[in-house]
């Protein structure tokens, strides 16, 4: 299992903080596709995500026990 840990309007749209995916390996590229498909994230795209605690690229591979933190972009004044 792969835990995802999402965040502000990602947490909101998803209706939870945190999701679990029951897959041995996948890249940063297909898990957000699978995200996007399952629950609709309007910011999926625009998110930073970060894989153990590091950023991550779209290429980058996640395996069995990692966590995953999906981070929308955020805006400030």
């Amino acid at each position: 299992m792969i835990d995802v840990l999402l965040f502000a309007q990602l947490q909101e749209e998803a209706g939870t903080d945190k999701l679990q995916i029951d897959k041995q390996s996948i890249t940063v590229k297909e898990i957000k596709r699978e995200l996007q498909e399952e629950y609709h994230l309007s910011q999926l795209k625009e998110s930073m995500v970060a894989v153990n605690e590091a950023y991550a690229l779209e290429d980058d591979l996640i395996q069995t026990g990692d966590t995953v933190a999906i981070i929308p972009p955020v805006s400030g004044g």
